[in-house]
């Protein structure tokens, strides 16, 4: 039999087809058009390497004209957003520890008084430096504004003081990570982007797989409830999951010298909400989809915002408002903090709990809707 030419005609008509296939997979169609828009979005306007307006707080004992011009040199910058005054050290240290500052600048009470006689007082900067790429730019700035922060202020008999290196003797204390050691900052977060990505798309495809060879047309026809379904879906998940983060934990510790300071219980705990949190978000997306593949799309449209919103790839503060909005709403977004602060700053139950709480809603909502989903699957 000979091989038909080839045809324009049938070219077109096949050309036809798969359009008004690909426009009847609505899912697959959302998807090109989706992820090239968000990544765009996200690159363009979200991710920034260069963060500004930094949380900071200040411990003033010397409130003088010297020392309210240097604060305001270093706000002139752009890279300090001084959000509190603390007069306790205890105040600094659950502020540092529970991340809601990530500078601590301390002006001394005889600040004034040392620089007018030319003894060059000194002004601590305490710096968070758990992460390097956040924090570079900040600690650079704050060195080139200090040497000329108070040349204004320097007339009549202190003109002398303008000489270099400047009336002001600065000095850095990077906590937590004083080598500036990225993988202090990276590995930790390698466990929550990892539970992340495996246990929403695991899920997610695994339920979708039972929906295309019919294996939960039984489940339908079972007498089981719609949570007994989820929590016996998810339960071998949680144990997968347990495996994963010990492996990366002997990793973060034997291979790249990673400290942990904190409880390993505390984490655990933690780690068991964020692991049925991802979970429940999977078991969701599988009720949306049809297929295996589109199981995979959904799984990549949630995973990429969450590593980029996170504060895992870019520092979390210099994105704009909206983008931290996003973020905030992110299981993964929490979670990081959690990890860090627990592993390298040794956080406690109340530190971590305004974490803690936001996992718990998350949870909530997603669990409500996937049961939801699932009865009007039943029906």
């Amino acid at each position: 039999m000979a091989r038909p030419r080839f045809s324009l005609t049938r070219l077109a008509g096949m050309i036809r087809k798969e359009f008004i296939q690909l426009q009847r997979d609505r899912l697959t169609f959302a998807m090109l058009i989706g992820i090239p828009m968000m990544q765009l979005i996200l690159f363009g306007y979200a991710i920034n390497a260069d963060p500004k307006y930094l949380p900071a707080a200040i411990v003033q004992a010397d409130d003088s004209e010297f020392s309210r011009s240097y604060l305001q040199a270093l706000e002139n910058t752009g890279y300090f957003n001084f959000i509190a005054r603390v007069e306790r050290r205890e105040e600094v240290e659950h502020m540092f520890t529970a991340g809601e500052v990530l500078f601590v600048i301390t002006i001394p009470e005889d600040f004034s008084r040392s620089l007018v006689r030319g003894e060059r007082p000194a002004i601590l900067l305490e710096v968070d430096a758990t992460d390097p790429i956040a924090i570079g730019p900040a600690i650079a700035a704050v060195q080139t504004v200090t040497p000329a922060a108070l040349n204004r202020d320097m007339e009549g008999v202190l003109q002398d003081l303008k000489a270099q290196p400047g009336p002001i003797d600065l000095r850095i204390h990077r906590r937590y990570n004083p080598e500036n050691i990225t993988q202090y900052n990276t590995v930790p977060g390698l466990i929550g982007v990892i539970l992340t990505l495996t246990l929403v798309m695991v899920t997610a495809i695994a339920l979708a797989r039972e929906r295309e060879r019919g294996t939960l047309e039984y489940l339908y026809s079972m007498p089981l409830l719609p949570v007994e379904v989820m929590i016996g879906k998810i339960t071998p998940f949680i144990v997968g999951a347990y495996i994963q983060v010990t492996i990366v934990l002997i990793a973060a510790r034997v291979l790249f010298h990673v400290p942990i300071l904190g409880s390993l219980w505390l984490l655990s705990l933690a780690l068991i909400l964020f692991i049925i949190v991802n979970l429940a978000i999977g078991f969701t997306l599988s009720t949306i989809v049809k297929t295996q593949l589109q199981a995979s799309q959904m799984a990549t449209f949630f995973f990429l915002p969450s590593i980029l919103l996170s504060g895992f790839v870019f520092p979390f503060k210099g994105m704009p408002v909206w983008a931290q909005f996003i973020g905030e709403a992110l299981p993964l977004t929490h979670f990081l903090r959690i990890v860090r602060g627990i592993m390298l700053k040794d956080a406690a139950a109340a530190d971590i709990w305004p974490h803690i709480w936001p996992l718990m809603v998350i949870l909530l909502v997603v669990s409500t809707v996937a049961l939801k989903r699932y009865r009007a699957t039943l029906d």
